[in-house]
């Protein structure tokens, strides 16, 4: 290729990356976003304490099941279609959000955002080991990953902000409403840029595998998002029980399928790669984090006594944190290579505890001193942005290109999965110690409680992180070895 056409190439594919990141960035903004509408949506629609539950667990589950599908289509059909077509669904689920004249309508759109934003949410993952060469994927996890940060900043905060202006007399309405003109122009300025990737060998989608995953993860993720609100029915226990059955249901039937040459969703001889299990349950450890925003919130509105937009505001340097680490990712790598992963994780165990300490030392129903208060939730999220992208590359780096979209799916699946167990065990655990007596003080010492458990969490993963990097390294030695005999 001639120098003309690498320098043309370049900022094409860059520019096309950036556009793909969009689909990474709405789905955990919609997320966070809601969390603090709830009451102006419940006072206006009259939702049931149940169906404001639903308006995000339907949203959650919904997204969390189908992104292995998700990625598997930009895998078969095209990444860049499939982002595109998953776009325009998720702006007019977002069209029937804003428009929503009772909570079942409101519900019902949600569920369509969750299942249009797993089509386009794996492909920015996906595109990364599809299009860009080695030297350049570090920098593009790296802002892969500051993008979620940038999506906790602005979604604690925009949803508080879009509320308390009330746009054009919106209301809440707004925060789905803003949905529209982003993808309006990512549609006018993305596509003329598109420049589709596929994977060759996939020839169609695996329609009993994709059931079957579906229904599978369902089994898991649907009793963990809604067993607790709804007090642990007998339904949620036999859907656990279920879960094992399916997944070696599921696992056989992808073996079959790929030993007689069809296309799985799901392909056993792709995840049986050396080290993809280790890194996925690391990548599991890695979201157990994911009760702290819930759990965060509870403790400045319940202990503490703050509004919305205050609660949502004293998570900045948090977010501002997780922005600042994946872009340094590329430049610390270079000292310490794939162990930014482990020091990543062991900022946010040493943040988490750290905050424990100073709330523990902080007198009931005050706030605890700002500077410090800044510091360890800065620190906490900065572990985040600095171990999520070198954790991705570890897990995604271990597949072959053409099944990128497949493992994009499984990862952000992971990271799904995850953020599931930890609202579903720790916050288990947060509100069990709760129980009835919802005072400050009461409050205060479950939150504790639920830092100390996901720090512990994090720091198993950052151990089991060391391993897996020691081991991948005596790997790596030992086939040097062997070629040079």
């Amino acid at each position: 290729m001639s120098t003309h056409a690498i320098t043309q190439a370049e900022p094409r594919r860059w520019a096309m990356f950036v556009i793909l990141l969009v689909g990474a960035f709405l789905p955990p903004l919609d997320f966070f976003i809601v969390n603090v509408a709830l009451p102006a949506i419940q006072g206006e629609l009259g939702a049931s304490s149940s169906a404001e539950q639903l308006v995000i667990s339907s949203y959650a589950a919904v997204y969390a099941v189908t992104l292995i599908t998700g990625g598997r289509l930009g895998d078969i059909y095209g990444r860049g279609k499939m982002f595109f077509l998953g776009l325009i669904g998720f702006a007019a689920a977002s069209l029937l959000c804003g428009l929503a004249w009772s909570p079942w309508v409101l519900i019902t759109g949600r569920i369509l955002q969750g299942a249009t934003a797993a089509i386009m949410a794996p492909q920015a993952l996906a595109s990364v080991q599809a299009i860009f060469p080695e030297a350049e994927k570090p920098l593009a996890l790296s802002i892969y990953g500051a993008v979620f940060g940038l999506a906790s900043v602005i979604g604690q905060v925009l949803g508080g902000i879009l509320i308390s202006a009330d746009l054009f007399h919106l209301g809440w309405r707004a925060i789905f409403l803003v949905n529209l003109p982003v993808a309006l122009l990512v549609i006018l300025f993305g596509l003329p840029l598109l420049k589709e990737t596929r994977a060759q060998s996939a020839q169609k989608l695996d329609p009993v595998g994709t059931l079957l995953a579906t229904v599978t993860l369902s089994a898991l993720i649907v009793p963990l998002i809604e067993g607790r609100e709804a007090g642990w029915p007998w339904w949620t226990w036999l859907s656990f029980l279920a879960f094992p059955l399916l997944a070696s249901l599921l696992w056989r039937y992808e073996g079959r399928l790929s030993q007689k040459g069809g296309s799985p969703l799901l392909d056993p001889a792709v995840l049986r790669a050396p080290g993809l299990g280790q890194g996925l349950a690391i990548v599991l450890l890695l979201y157990s984090i994911g009760a702290f925003f819930l759990l965060f919130s509870v403790y400045l509105q319940g202990a503490l006594r703050l509004n919305a937009l205050s609660a949502g505001l004293v998570f900045l340097p948090f977010g501002v944190g997780f922005l600042i680490g994946p872009l340094l990712t590329p430049y610390l790598r270079r000292f310490v290579g794939n162990y930014l992963s482990a020091i990543g994780m062991g900022c946010e165990t040493l943040g988490l505890a750290g905050l424990a300490w100073l709330i523990a030392n902080t007198m009931t129903g005050n706030p605890p001193a700002m500077l410090p208060l800044a510091v360890l939730l800065f620190v906490t999220g900065l572990g985040q942005g600095l171990a999520m992208p070198t954790l991705v590359r570890m897990v995604t780096g271990r597949v072959a290109p053409p099944f990128s979209g497949m493992i994009a799916g499984v990862t952000s699946a992971a990271l799904q999965i995850s953020t599931a167990l930890s609202v579903a065990v720790i916050g288990g655990i947060f509100y069990s110690i709760l129980d009835n007596d919802k005072s400050g003080a009461n409050i205060t010492h479950a939150f504790i409680v639920a830092l100390l458990a996901m720090a512990v969490c994090l720091a198993s993963g950052a151990g089991l992180s060391i391993r897996l990097i020691r081991r991948s390294s005596g790997l790596s030695s030992a086939q040097a070895s062997l070629s040079l005999k």
